[in-house]
């Protein structure tokens, strides 16, 4: 047991599972219900008034569980609605304590607003107790991207002679084209692509819709893919109208669309680490690059916030840097120097 200003913390052993009933007193049986309950209420609240997918949800349960596992080792006469500003600060210190990473932290801290901002809804508390609390820094990753030269490479050497061949092509032509996630992509319905319109539909995050503008280049593969071989195929019942299909008939899973990126990958010799989702990052980077609004940006990619999108002005940024530490004759000859 460590002792930590004036709480004593157990081994994270003993904390990190919930189903401990060692831990928990007979009188905090009430309290304990008491936040069954408002969770409860939040879960709700998160699937059908904001229409969040069941991972969402799943994760947002995590992170308050892990404020009710605080409570009750150390603070197990604690409410909901009696929680404090400095309840929350020495949680912060607990998980902490417990090696949690800066961004886990932030994740963390960020489901708990998000529950204490429901009850303030509920009109269940005056205010909340996480309005002032700072999140942990996190310094900001900069994705790998390819650039148009190595994405053209990819695309030139998929073998077209072979039976998905011409599927491959046109998914990946979209995935680059729209800048979609991958979830987006294999949900992706043929009655959703408006060829004389050149947009697609998708459903994002929280079910939301959006309409993505596509290239003639990405619709052109799209078209023979379907005229050549997806109408030509078994479908299983159920996927009818799944544009891309795997060769069973099914629609594709997430981990097949990794294998066809990850094979192209080997083949064009290109060493960066690389997914489906970078693909998303070099859709996005490459618009920012040419001069696209970062709030049209914003809304083909479906992001909620407009600082989630401005993390490509930084890696414009950081990519101009880079060329002017190469090309421009005042930095070549100090790095001559030097050397």
């Amino acid at each position: 047991m460590q002792r930590h200003g004036d709480f004593h913390f157990i081994s994270v052993d003993e904390i990190v599972d919930p189903g401990n009933r060692s831990l928990i007193s007979p009188a905090s049986s009430q309290i304990r219900m008491n936040w069954q309950i408002a969770t409860r209420g939040y879960m709700n609240y998160l699937r059908l008034e904001r229409s969040l997918a069941a991972n969402s949800v799943e994760a947002y349960q995590h992170d308050v569980d892990k404020l009710i596992q605080y409570v009750e080792a150390f603070s197990p006469a604690l409410y909901p609605k009696t929680v404090q500003p400095k309840d929350i600060r020495n949680f912060l210190a607990w998980i902490t304590e417990l090696g949690l990473s800066a961004t886990s932290q932030a994740r963390i801290i960020s489901g708990i607003r998000g529950f204490y901002e429901y009850l303030f809804l509920e009109k269940e508390i005056i205010e909340n107790p996480l309005e002032f609390i700072e999140m942990p820094h996190i310094g900001r990753t900069l994705p790998d991207v390819l650039s148009v030269e190595e994405i053209d490479k990819m695309f030139s050497i998929i073998d077209l002679s072979a039976k998905q061949g011409h599927r491959n092509r046109a998914l990946l032509e979209t995935l680059y084209s729209c800048g979609v996630r991958v979830s987006e992509l294999i949900e992706m319905k043929i009655s959703g692509v408006y060829f004389d319109e050149g947009f697609v539909r998708v459903i994002g995050k929280g079910n939301k819709e959006r309409l993505i503008p596509v290239g003639k280049v990405a619709l052109k593969w799209v078209n023979h893919y379907l005229e050549g071989f997806r109408n030509h195929q078994p479908v299983k019942a159920g996927f009818s109208d799944h544009l891309f299909l795997s060769r069973s008939g099914h629609k594709l899973t997430r981990m097949a669309v990794f294998n066809i990126v990850k094979a192209l990958l080997v083949d064009a010799g290109i060493k960066k680490k690389v997914s489906p989702h970078t693909f998303r990052h070099s859709f996005a980077t490459h618009l920012v690059e040419a001069g696209a609004d970062l709030r049209a940006v914003q809304e083909m990619l479906g992001h909620s916030s407009i600082t989630t999108t401005e993390i490509y002005t930084h890696l414009d940024r950081h990519r101009l840097k880079e060329e002017i530490l190469n090309f421009h004759p005042r930095y070549k000859k100090s790095a001559k120097q030097s050397s």
